[in-house]
């Protein structure tokens, strides 16, 4: 939970300083983790000699499924676990399936079916077993068998990372809790993998949820333009997210875009897979990003593209209701959202998350369509027209505050020594008692200000 203490100053002004720390929501009804391997293989068991065997196992999608108590974290991810490997002896000569009987997994995939980043950094046979897998979940099917070139090539050990690449790319699978895999042997040679979904409800269940997804997402896309630049498509749907979702760990499929598009609360992931969902419908690519923040605590955020360029964005980060008033937060009104995760780069980024990702992220350089650079709030210099045109433009939009970020740390340590030290603020605030609240984030150069109105 970030805390932020907010100081109203007198003309001789104080230095306030913040401190973040992170909560994130526990899933209400966590699946139960089933028994770790220590080698985290898929069991055991031993091939019948002459005869065809089968070896099952078990994994999970990632969730945060730790009871997490009040300033604690729950825990992310029982992405690795397998179930106990168990043996069923078959007989050799067993009648085939009936030709009207769809076995293997490859005869329901769609040609031209949409992916994500995840995807296309797999290999061939992995993209292959990807959309096998994708088709599998997203018909709520049972056990299929998957295509014998990914046996060898990927084998059981590289299910799990394509089950998360699969995850990560699609927010749509709300429905997803994990799967189970069944490994088919003749004497002790590997004839073929089985791979089925486990769900969260039927299918008829399923299609009652997404009317209920599709008529919030309809409601929110009506909002925006589809003309509308990338830049533009982004910031809306992040302020969104964030104005209409409140941060409760405790809140209903968290781990889904349920609990924002009809709960209307969630923690991280629900935030970050909901982003992602409004972004896709609005044909910007987005993906799912895991990972640690402040070294321990999980969390989940996204990577988008915006005009060709990678940038990473927190909205969780961004929403007031994730954020806990400090002692004196009474003598000024926090901001609704703050923007500094909007569109940053992977060095902005790297100050407080860690990414724990199955796939090579890509290194975010541009800043082109960064928030404050975009809105005019990004200084290369000290520079006082400018520094004008921001204040005023805060005051004829009617906000609250405004902050303002500057490029460098020399940079930054010229704004506060003339704007607090030498108190040049004065000159672009409109206090009539000589007060003004301000807030300063020395990690990210930033600086914000309290509109004080006449």
């Amino acid at each position: 939970m970030k805390k932020i203490n907010i100081v109203l100053l007198a003309v001789l002004l104080s230095v306030f300083a913040s401190a973040c720390n992170m909560k994130a929501g526990a899933n209400p009804t966590p699946a139960t983790p089933v028994e770790n391997q220590a080698d985290g293989t898929q069991g055991n068991g031993l091939s019948g000699d002459g005869s065809d065997a089968q070896v099952t196992g078990t994994g999970l999608a990632g969730t945060e499924n730790g009871s997490a108590t009040e300033g604690s974290e729950g825990t992310l991810g029982t992405e690795n676990d397998y179930g106990t490997g168990e043996v069923q002896e078959l007989e050799a000569n067993a009648p085939a399936s009936p030709e009207n009987v769809i076995t293997e997994a490859s005869q329901i995939v769609k040609e031209g079916s949409e992916h994500g980043y995840y995807y296309e950094q797999l290999s061939a046979p992995e993209k292959t077993w990807y959309e096998e897998i994708y088709a599998i979940l997203s018909s709520v099917s049972g056990e299929l068998i998957l295509s014998a070139d990914g046996n060898t090539t990927v084998g059981a050990d590289g299910l799990d990372k394509i089950f998360q690449c699969v995850m990560h790319d699609h927010p749509e699978l709300f429905f997803v809790k994990g799967y189970t895999y069944t490994l088919y042997t003749y004497g002790e040679e590997l004839a073929k993998i089985g791979f089925a979904g486990t769900y969260t409800m039927t299918a008829e269940q399923k299609e009652e949820m997404q009317k209920q997804i599709d008529a919030a997402v309809e409601e929110c896309l009506s909002g925006i333009d589809r003309q509308a630049s990338d830049y533009e498509k982004v910031k809306y749907v992040y302020e969104y997210v964030i104005y209409r979702t409140s941060y409760n760990k405790e809140a209903v499929d968290n781990q889904n875009i349920c609990s924002v598009f009809i709960g209307k609360e969630s923690v991280c992931q629900g935030y970050a897979k909901s982003v992602q969902y409004l972004l896709q419908k609005l044909d910007i690519p987005a993906t799912l990003v895991i990972g640690k923040v402040h070294g321990t605590e999980s969390h989940a955020w996204n990577l988008v593209q915006v005009d060709g360029e990678y940038y990473y964005l927190d909205a969780t980060w961004g929403d007031a209701s994730y954020t806990s008033q400090g002692e004196a937060a009474a003598v000024a009104v926090l901001p609704d959202i703050s923007y500094d995760y909007l569109c940053v780069t992977t060095a902005d980024m790297a100050k407080t998350h860690t990414i724990e990702s199955p796939v090579t992220m890509p290194e975010c350089t541009a800043i082109a369509a960064n928030y404050y650079v975009m809105e005019g709030a990004y200084f290369y210099s000290y520079d006082t027209n400018a520094l004008a045109a921001f204040f005023d433009k805060g005051y004829d939009e009617d906000r609250v505050a405004v902050t303002l970020r500057c490029a460098d740390e020399a940079v930054y340590n010229t704004f506060f020594e003339e704007l607090i030290t030498n108190q040049q603020i004065f000159h672009y605030l409109n206090s009539v008692d000589g007060r003004v609240a301000f807030a300063q984030d020395a990690d990210k150069f930033s600086m914000t200000f309290w509109l004080v109105n006449e």
